[in-house]
């Protein structure tokens, strides 16, 4: 049983910037983290155990002590990705997760905000470890209408007790979104790159800091202070020149005061009918910039009045509500790493350890939908099932699924039995691992 080579080829440009030994080290961990059921290190070299050429100390090292940067191995994720995106503006998408643990020792732990607990009327708190995602948006050829966030670059973030426990600078989630913006954007500068973020991260303090080749879209609060641009400054005249323009509507009155359009659009999986409006102006506390606002009221569908902003005006009003939507696939990541890959799940304690392992995770949901994309599609065969008759495109456990078939293919086909029955197993083989996943996870 083995990593196919296609899959290996992506893993090794993944892991360039690796020493050899590293690398060969992560070649076994990702192989156990494909098969393991729990995926604590010690499940994954459980799991690996025909591929385990070292002692067991040396899987523990390559998170807790061993010399390589988890930015310079998402980085080379993106590279695998960019054939995927065409020569446009890059899309991305940013969120925050949280990874539920135990233990006081924990490096990181905190109390965070606990989304999936809360309701809109209590809010509740979790013990665990708050990471601030990045992800490319890309849209696999096999799965025609769908897109994928792959995750790439991580920060893990502590709360003010905990970053004083630790002795380290507190440090907000808008900060580290920011950190990892310009982390991508410097690394390749030569690319455009467009940014959507729910209203955590559509704030001042990273609309204000956006670097240059970088664009965002963002939720907007129906109460903001919008402005015209400011009167030009003659010469001669007293005073400093203004910052602003003239008072315009809040979101809330534009759509009072002025004349909405309405359209209908395909959004979240469904037709909504909705009536909007749009306009040009700065927002107060970054007067800078100009951004494209869309103030929504959905006709059907239940959602309250919505107001949007984009820092790149050629997009239309519709291109926004459709940008802005795309951010969804990243919540799919999470569900898919957390789900069938364990992302809160590693039970390291120390510093890099916590800082490195669980992100593995995300990394090989990148990595695998990335092999799908590219030749794991060629082995994908659709199970249809009498309850959803419905469906089109495969999900990313079906993605998982076949490359675990793509791991036990060869060993499998290598066996002397009689050919019928061992076409039959392969014939089999797909589903009972699909079932073994839905029992594993």
């Amino acid at each position: 049983m083995g990593l196919p080579r296609t899959f290996l080829q992506l893993l090794a440009a993944m892991g360039a910037s690796m020493t050899v030994p590293s690398l060969l080290s992560l070649v076994t961990v990702v192989q156990g983290w494909v098969f393991a059921g729990r995926r604590t290190l010690t499940g994954v070299m459980v799991a690996a155990a025909d591929s385990i050429s070292k002692h067991f100390s040396a899987y523990y090292r390559l998170f807790a002590t061993a010399r390589w940067s988890l930015d310079q191995v998402g980085l080379a994720m993106v590279r695998l990705a960019l054939p995927l995106l065409g020569e446009g503006p890059v899309p991305l998408t940013l969120d925050d997760t949280l990874a539920r643990k135990r233990g006081l020792k924990v490096f990181g732990a905190g109390m965070h905000h606990d989304p999936l607990a809360s309701s809109r009327r209590y809010a509740v708190t979790s013990w665990g470890h708050s990471w601030v995602v990045l992800a490319v948006r890309v849209q696999v050829p096999c799965c025609p209408g769908r897109f994928f966030s792959l995750p790439v670059l991580f920060r893990l973030s502590l709360n003010q007790k905990a970053a004083a426990r630790w002795h380290l600078k507190y440090r907000t989630r808008p900060e580290l979104a920011v950190e990892l913006l310009q982390c991508l954007c410097t690394a390749f500068a030569e690319r455009h790159f467009r940014v959507a973020a729910d209203s955590t991260y559509g704030g001042q303090s990273v609309l204000g800091s956006l670097p240059e080749n970088c664009d965002l879209l963002s939720r907007l609060p129906l109460d903001a202070r919008l402005f015209a641009p400011p009167p030009i400054h003659k010469p001669g005249t007293q005073g400093r020149p203004r910052k602003r323009g003239m008072r315009l509507p809040s979101p809330q009155q534009m759509l009072a005061q002025q004349r909405a359009r309405r359209v209908t659009l395909h959004l979240y999986g469904r037709q909504d009918t909705i009536r909007l409006v749009e306009t040009v102006a700065y927002w107060y506390g970054v007067p800078h910039r100009p951004l494209k606002i869309v103030v929504v009221e959905p006709l059907t569908g239940g959602r309250p009045l919505q107001a949007f902003y984009s820092t790149d005006l050629s997009l239309s009003a519709e291109q926004v509500l459709a940008e802005y939507a795309g951010r969804w696939s990243i919540e799919e990541a999470f569900q898919g790493s957390k789900s069938h890959l364990g992302f809160e799940e590693p039970q390291g304690w120390s510093r890099l350890a916590v800082r490195r392992t669980a992100p593995l995770a995300m990394l090989l949901y990148s990595l695998t939908v990335l092999w799908f994309a590219q030749h794991g599609y060629r082995l994908y065969t659709p199970v249809t099932r009498p309850w959803y008759r419905h469906k089109v495109r495969p999900s990313f456990a079906d993605m998982l699924a076949t490359l675990r078939l793509a791991c036990l293919k060869p060993a499998l086909s290598a066996t002397p039995a009689v050919h019928q029955g061992r076409q039959n197993l392969l014939v089999l083989l797909p589903d009972t691992l699909r079932v073994a996943a839905a029992g594993a996870s």
